[in-house]
């Protein structure tokens, strides 16, 4: 309605114009042509409204005109009208009329006909462009602008070859655009296969797609129009297709050069296949057996064991290591350990089964002979162990490892003999005793054994023999020991030990209720926002805020983990500096920005004060950020929003001081000197309050220490502030010139080929994500015994290795792929949730070049994966 009353004001507007033109013109033309400023009215009322406004136009014009224009003026006495003159008006303005009516009528129709096929473009399932002679794009359908990444108001007007922009999958060449020859030769073009379409923002995807050309009226090419659409479902389809036929092939090689009995069955049991170990050791060629039962190798008290086999294969369960008898070709028995699993089509119906068998018969015979000593011993509840002549244990019986606190075996098999005694009293055995052993035969002597778990001393008549061969050389310490311990000795120590550990759980207890916060505290909002995430509808801002938290409490779970495991190691001495020349200025500088998200969030003045001249120092950069790092977060969180922290150096003699201030909550004087406990937590300012475990404080001063140097709280009071003094000792000029080499310029690192092995499969995704955004090229396998298969097969330059895995666990994967020629160059690293000294110094061990403990740091990774490839790549030129 407003729109037509829009029109028609602008219609009588467009008249009232002509009428005020003609009044402009009267002085020069007086009374003649007094109509005819009208006619281009009426012209522009059928335009505007059609004719139902340009005929009220035309009359009321007429009306006008005749009253200001014709004689006598100021009448409107139409009897005097000139009759002719009117009909020849009303001709004119119906002319005007009637060829603007037309042209209204073919304008809208064309409009039609353009809205219906711009409407239909839309409406098609594939991408659709059309381009101008020149080949700048015209249209855009909501397909191209999904595919292209270019939204309609961008893509107009651009170069075809800009918005789609095309290179070969395989050589990653540009491919010439089939629109530039549609234009050109004015036929159909189809693009070859294995494009690839680069979208705007960088991603990629294959497509199939064609070019005509655009032909107006006369047959002349106008432009070009381009269909195309997405395949990377069916080029996914076609390169898993490949990779199956190369796996079988890559299987089937397998199969045949396996030293393992490999064996393929029907359901009903009959033999389908037959590799060369399998001859070996059932002595029957592959044409003799294929297609008979197998029950031929079956003796036939076992028959039965086959029929549960077959159902539980049916149901598409694996047996693993089933041992059981089979009979040879030659009526000789053999035990063997049977790996079954189903095979199914592709339906996932089981239709047969694939048996691995391995001979255990000289095995089985060496455990039975071992047994009968085992059994001979078990019952005794004196301490009977062996050892071989460097130390090490390769059996104790069942009551002397309850003795020493270990496990099972296999923990005392990775514990040296040394290792069972106290310290003081390990070179007076190792030294003194066992050579005197080795010369008599024997030797007795009372020694101290500790107990592992609780460090708990036990008296020992410790009796050993020297073992030996047939030809009288010692093998190994075989010992037949007892306890000598008094009770009341025995009794006082387990009172002391129940003192122990009261004051211990109280302080475990007070400790997890502090942990069980704090992890809390950052689970919470994780928590939030993951549900925000959940409910957002893809709104960029709301997720972005979402992933900040995220990652904001995230690592402050990190922090709050790597500060324990620090502490651990800390305080069983086994965190080891990596020291070097070190300036202190960056190292500050790294700690103020470990801080500055607590001091931003609090509103805190941070002030720093660094002397001008350089301060080197010989200390782990690392770790040196952290101590400071730790003592900023310290001030920050115990000073209320909007207060002042600052951190001061100078050089005092041979140290420097580093001093952290604030004005926050402060010290009492009667906790001066244990603020630095573990767990210690000052009253009125609750640590739980601000964030942390009370360990920080503890973890600074075990830092500075290791370093040399030593640290100092200061406080007026409660209320008053706190400071805190770190000395740490300075290079001297000389020193600092001793240590400057020459320095290496870096170099990007080329592309690696990486396997990555994890069974928690969104951690293996994640992570070759991260690897393929860097340009690597990456590989996956969830475990043991696939990660082996993939190494061979892809043969990568670096492996990120679970340690627990199923099948095969990560040692004995590495150990596998070092086994190999090929593998002796391939980086491995560990990554893993088990980050103490002795999980590092077992995958040393299994052949791991680097151990990094989940979750990884990324640029670390980065790092390490850098020194490790470049020392590789300097070996190699060597």
């Amino acid at each position: 309605m407003r729109s037509s009353l829009k029109i028609y004001i602008l219609g009588f507007v467009a008249l009232a114009a002509a009428v005020l033109l003609r009044w402009s013109l009267d002085p020069l033309m007086g009374d003649a042509l007094p109509l005819v400023t009208l006619f281009g009215a009426v012209a522009a009322a059928v335009w505007l409204g059609g004719y139902r406004l340009a005929i009220p136009v035309s009359l009321l014009g007429y009306l006008a005109c005749f009253y200001l224009f014709i004689p006598p003026r100021g009448s409107f006495d139409l009897t005097r009208a000139d009759v002719v003159g009117v009909i020849a008006y009303l001709f004119t303005c119906s002319l005007i009329i009637a060829f603007g009516e037309a042209t209204r009528i073919a304008q809208t129709r064309a409009h039609q006909r353009q809205e219906v096929f711009r409407v239909t473009l839309r409406s098609i399932g594939d991408a659709v462009i059309t381009t101008d002679t020149e080949g700048r794009i015209t249209y855009i359908n909501g397909i191209g602008e999904k595919l292209t990444g270019w939204s309609e108001q961008e893509a107009l007007g651009q170069s075809l070859d800009r918005v789609f922009h095309i290179v070969n999958e395989s050589t990653r060449l540009p491919v010439e655009n089939p629109a530039t020859k549609a234009l050109r030769e004015g036929v159909v073009v189809g693009l070859a296969n294995h494009t690839i379409l680069i979208k705007k923002d960088g991603t990629e995807c294959s497509i199939d797609d064609s070019a005509a050309p655009i032909r107006n009226e006369e047959g002349y090419v106008s432009g070009c129009v381009l269909i195309f659409r997405d395949v990377t479902a069916q080029r996914l389809i076609e390169r898993n297709k490949a990779n199956q036929l190369h796996t079988a092939q890559l299987l089937a090689s397998i199969v045949e050069s396996s030293n393992d009995a490999i064996i393929g069955k029907s359901l009903d049991g009959i033999i389908q296949s037959w590799n060369a170990a399998a001859e070996q050791l059932f002595g029957y060629m592959s044409e003799q057996v294929v297609g008979q039962h197998i029950s031929l190798v079956i003796p036939p008290e076992r028959l039965a064991e086959e029929d549960k086999i077959i159902a539980s294969l049916r149901e598409g369960n694996r047996i693993e290591h089933f041992e059981t008898e089979r009979v040879r070709s030659d009526g000789q028995r053999i035990i063997v350990s049977l790996t079954i699993s189903p095979i199914k089509d592709e339906s996932g119906n089981v239709v047969g089964a694939s048996k691995i068998a391995r001979d255990i018969t000289a095995q089985k015979r060496a455990e039975s002979d071992r047994q009968m000593f085992v059994t001979l011993v078990e019952n005794s509840t004196d301490f009977i162990g062996i050892c071989d002549l460097e130390g090490i244990p390769f059996f104790i019986n069942r009551a002397g490892l309850e003795l020493v606190g270990l496990n099972d075996i296999e923990e005392a098999r990775q514990t040296p003999v040394q290792e069972f005694f106290f310290p003081e009293d390990q070179a007076k055995i190792m030294n003194e005793f066992f050579p005197e052993v080795l010369n008599n035969g024997h030797g007795e002597i009372e020694i101290r054994f500790r107990h592992f778990k609780t460090g708990d001393p036990r008296w020992m008549a410790y009796k050993v023999l020297a073992l030996t061969d047939a030809a009288n050389q010692p093998i190994a310490f075989a010992t037949v020991s007892q306890d000598v311990s008094e009770r009341r000795q025995l009794a006082d120590d387990l009172r002391r030990l129940a003192s122990d550990l009261s004051e211990a759980d109280r302080r475990k207890n007070e400790f997890l209720a502090t942990l069980a916060h704090e992890l809390r505290n950052p689970l919470a909002p994780m928590s939030n926002m993951l549900e925000v995430v959940k409910r957002t509808d893809g709104d960029s801002e709301v997720l972005k805020r979402a992933h900040e938290t995220l990652e904001r409490q995230l690592g402050q779970m990190i922090r709050l983990v790597d500060d324990l495991l620090d502490l651990n190691r800390v305080t069983h001495d086994r965190l080891e500096l990596r020291r070097s020349e070190v300036e202190l200025s960056p190292v500050i500088q790294q700690a103020v920005e470990v801080a500055r998200p607590l001091v931003d969030s609090a509103g805190h003045h941070l002030i720093i004060e660094l002397p001008d001249e350089p301060i080197y120092l010989y200390a782990d950069r690392a770790r040196l950020a952290q101590l400071f790092g730790n003592l900023l977060n310290n001030s920050c969180k115990y000073t209320r929003p909007g207060g002042t922290v600052s951190l001061s150096a100078e050089r005092v003699d041979g140290d420097v001081e580093v001093t952290v201030k604030d004005n926050g909550a402060g010290i009492p004087h009667d906790k001066l000197d244990s603020i630095f406990d573990m767990f210690m937590q000052v009253d009125g300012t609750s640590e739980r309050s601000q964030g942390g475990l009370g360990i920080g404080l503890t973890l600074v001063k075990r830092l500075t220490e290791m370093h040399g140097g030593s640290i100092e709280a200061r406080s007026a009071g409660e209320g008053q502030g706190s400071e805190f003094i770190v000395r740490l000792p300075v290079l001297s000029p000389e020193e600092v010139a001793a240590q400057h080499g020459p320095e290496v310029e870096s170099e990007s690192q080329p592309q690696r080929r990486v396997l990555i092995v994890d069974d928690n499969r969104d951690s293996a995704d994640s992570l070759a994500m991260l690897m393929q955004i860097t340009g690597n090229k990456t590989y996956m396998a969830h475990d043991g015994v696939e990660a082996v298969d993939a190494v061979e097969k892809y043969r990568p330059e670096v492996m990120l290795l679970d340690i627990g895995l199923p099948g095969l666990d990560g040692h004995e994967v590495c150990r596998r792929v070092r086994e190999q020629p090929w593998g002796k160059d391939i980086v491995v690293i560990a990554l893993t949730g088990w980050g103490q000294e002795d999980d590092r110094r077992k995958s040393e061990e299994a052949g791991f070049n680097g151990h990094l403990v989940k979750p990884v740091d990324y640029d670390k990774l980065l790092e390490l994966l850098a020194s490790l490839t470049d020392e590789r790549e300097k070996v190699d030129q060597l």
